[in-house]
């Protein structure tokens, strides 16, 4: 029985040596482009520990919009992880814990550079909420998603609603969503005009409500908008991935994609190295830290694109699934 299905997954034994499933290039980009959005909205936070204040210059633009996509990414990927551990391995859901903890390791020793980081939450939520669902059927993680993610925009965000994008993202493969992600036109856009209309909607509201003394009310409103427009984002990006852009698309984004934990880890290194080393006034001057943040992410694509002509994965993903699978694979290429 699939794991999609829900109930035990059953396999022989496998070495976790073979390629696996094919990659989902629209994943990969997506998770490259939530790579470059969450260093812009944290690169000055890095640098000062935590206390930049600077005002956004883009009015309502919100930061945090990266969030949402990297968590939906997260239960995704976790759930084709699982799919691909059933039929590999004979106890796929330790293979899963033991790529949690794994990851819980890497974010406590990245705590020491940067508080503000969250894999930690991820590693310790993925325990708590995704590996307890895969006992689930599909329908009960759905509708635990659509509990999760409204009462958590009414709590102000925070781990609760991490693990309903988490639950969110695990249904979405669970219904085979994920697997017409590269091939369809017509579910992203009619799904990205009702978010679009969403949140024209939730931004009319809080215009309306923002000079009332009720701060519940237009906190929920900003979370919703929020969210949506995040969708809005996830949306036109998988419809431009069907159009003559789609190369350029890949070029860009997949190899910091593909090597997403290597590059939000060393881009922790890279703006803190920049702000004392070199002395740069991150934390406080918003145009050097734009300034800063492009040229890292422009070193970061040079380097993920230039190592994976000749390795199937990142340095630190290659050590990460070392650990998932408690067996060494394969890291360079075969010759051509």
């Amino acid at each position: 029985m699939s794991s999609r299905d829900h109930g035990k997954p059953t396999a022989p034994a496998a070495a976790p040596n073979s390629p696996g499933r094919p990659r989902i290039a629209a994943l990969d980009v997506l998770r490259g482009f939530t790579l470059c959005e969450i260093l812009l909205a944290n690169i000055q936070l890095i640098a000062n520990d935590r206390t930049a204040v600077v005002a956004q210059p883009m009015g309502d633009w919100d930061p945090w919009l990266g969030l949402p996509i990297f968590s939906l990414l997260f239960g995704i990927g976790f759930s084709l992880l699982l799919d691909s551990a059933a039929s590999r391995a004979p106890r796929p859901r330790l293979v899963l814990l033991r790529r949690l903890l794994a990851l819980l390791a890497i974010g406590l020793v990245h705590t020491l550079l940067w508080p503000g980081e969250i894999l930690t939450k991820y590693a310790i939520v993925g325990m708590l909420v995704l590996l307890p669902s895969t006992w689930l059927p599909r329908w009960a993680v759905a509708g635990l998603a659509a509990v999760l993610v409204p009462v958590a925009l009414f709590a102000g965000g925070g781990p609760l609603l991490i693990a309903g994008l988490f639950l969110l993202g695990s249904a979405l493969v669970r219904y085979g969503v994920i697997e017409h992600i590269d091939r369809s036109t017509r579910g992203p856009l009619l799904l990205g005009l009702t978010f679009a209309a969403g949140t024209a909607g939730a931004l009319w509201v809080r215009a309306g409500v923002q000079t009332g003394t009720d701060t519940t009310q237009p906190s929920f409103i900003s979370g919703l908008a929020d969210l949506l427009l995040a969708g809005v984002y996830v949306c036109v990006l998988l419809l431009l991935l069907r159009t003559p852009l789609r190369p350029a698309l890949r070029a860009v984004f997949a190899p910091l994609g593909r090597m997403a934990l290597t590059g939000y880890l060393s881009a922790t290194v890279l703006v803190l190295a920049a702000a004392h080393l070199l002395g740069l006034p991150i934390g406080g001057d918003l145009t050097v830290a734009y300034l800063s943040a492009g040229a890292i992410l422009l070193a970061q694509w040079l380097f993920s694109t230039l190592w994976l002509r000749r390795y199937r994965q990142g340095p630190l993903e290659w050590l990460w699934r070392w650990a998932t699978w408690a067996r060494r694979s394969a890291l360079r290429l075969p010759a051509s």
